[in-house]
């Protein structure tokens, strides 16, 4: 009995490291972008956001097409990329039309809140 329960322990344990090192490539990637793009805007300094809005909305485009790994596939995680990507592409657009600098950092900052919405989904 005693040893099944330590069998039972190392399996689980071994489960559990390996879902954590899993990973999702495409959320990692949305991330980078977000943070070179968001914390230079917290500062005043809008021109990553402009030059690379695109470049954060196909990186989301990319996020709500991929497979969602098991470690991460909680509830609410594949409703709240949709709306990452949604936002994303809105906010791109906004670029594009050159709105004020006031609208970008609303919408920059709506967009850096969804994605912590989504990374706290993806850890419950």
């Amino acid at each position: 009995m005693k040893n099944l329960l330590i069998l039972l322990l190392l399996v689980g344990s071994s489960q559990l490291v390996m879902a954590q090192q899993e990973g999702w490539k495409e959320l990692d990637d949305f991330h980078g972008v977000m943070s070179q793009t968001f914390h230079p805007a917290e500062d005043g300094n809008f021109k990553p956001i402009m030059e690379r809005s695109g470049e954060l909305a196909q990186k989301a485009k990319m996020l709500k097409q991929s497979a969602i790994p098991a470690a991460y596939n909680k509830e609410g995680v594949k409703k709240s990329v949709a709306k990452l990507a949604k936002e994303s592409k809105a906010l791109d657009k906004m670029v594009q039309r050159k709105k004020s600098e006031a609208e970008i950092k609303t919408a920059l900052f709506a967009l850096h809140d969804r994605f912590h919405e989504v990374m706290e989904k993806c850890n419950h």
